[in-house]
């Protein structure tokens, strides 16, 4: 008599609460790029107060959820070819875990709780978060694939939430600072692009139709002229802004993140994920974490 095979629950994410699958495809990790938010805090920390950081802190938050609901969306687009890519294809929609239609109700009603929320706090942040959405889903859809073109997008995300910052607290930006992070989140777009490519050529990651685009020379060069940008922006910022001169000492610390991210990039084939290395790169980590205090430092204690 045949013998029957008992049921094994598949492993991965199918096995996991369903709680847990739909906070996976929230990806709490990339929330680390909205901590931008609170740049102009930290650069207005002289007259910075508890209520400036539950402004900042809102607006952190809201930023957070509407990413996350543009990333529901961009992987219910792109979830037949994250399965051809080594890593996303364990993401909850390309593997499965969540029926997509399901997962597209879930990112539309906590877009509308975000929006309305945002426009209550402050209208003109809440214009900011709409459009932030709103350029990203036309990336989504289909400026990803427009060479070039997606590389400023991706940038101008980055803006976005430095902007956003600045409106929650009542505090203005310098067009230098919006200029120095534009080049940095195009500093590290390109190197995600170059990580990408790499996989694409070895054969594990045809899954991006505008990497055909992309050449890895015209990468490197791209990159090296964006380095140099980014560092000249912000030495002519330290100088700029209004603040103290001293600042101009904390441009080591910009130097040597941006080297050492090359380095990840270039000699140990890192980098396709800035979020993760900013989380697990103990240099950088460390880098990031004694910019904010210098800075924070350096606006305390240093007058014009």
């Amino acid at each position: 008599m045949p013998q029957t095979k008992a049921h094994v629950k598949p492993e991965g994410w199918e096995s996991q609460p369903l709680a847990v699958r739909y906070l996976a495809l929230m990806r709490p990790r990339q929330w680390t790029k909205n901590l931008l938010v609170f740049a102009a805090l930290i650069f207005s920390v002289r007259q910075a107060d508890l209520h400036m950081f539950g402004q900042a802190f809102s607006g952190f938050v809201l930023f957070c959820l509407v990413s996350s609901c543009v990333y529901v969306l961009n992987d219910y687009v792109d979830r037949d070819r994250d399965r051809l890519h080594p890593e996303k294809k364990h993401r909850p929609l390309a593997s499965g875990s969540i029926h997509p239609q399901t997962a597209l109700l879930f990112g539309f009603v906590l877009l509308a709780s975000c929006l309305v929320l945002a426009f209550r706090f402050q209208f003109a942040f809440g214009f900011v978060l709409a459009v932030y959405f709103c350029m990203n889903v036309l990336y989504s859809l289909r400026l990803k694939h427009v060479v070039i073109l997606d590389l400023l997008i991706v940038a101008s995300g980055f803006v976005l939430r430095a902007v956003g910052g600045g409106l929650v607290i009542g505090v203005p930006l310098t067009p230098w600072f919006l200029f120095c992070t534009m080049l940095l989140a195009l500093f590290l777009a390109i190197g995600k692009r170059r990580h990408e490519l790499a996989l694409m050529q070895s054969g594990s990651g045809a899954h991006r139709k505008v990497l055909e685009s992309y050449s890895m020379e015209m990468l490197n060069q791209m990159s090296g002229i964006v380095t140099t940008a980014t560092i000249m922006s912000y030495a002519l910022f330290t100088f700029t802004s209004g603040h103290t001169i001293h600042l101009m000492w904390t441009l080591i610390f910009v130097l040597y993140g941006m080297f050492r991210y090359l380095y990840l990039i270039h000699i140990e084939g890192k980098g396709g994920r800035p979020e993760k290395l900013l989380l697990e790169d103990k240099h950088i980590l460390l880098t990031a974490v004694l910019f904010a205090s210098s800075v924070v430092f350096l606006l305390l204690f240093f007058k014009q």
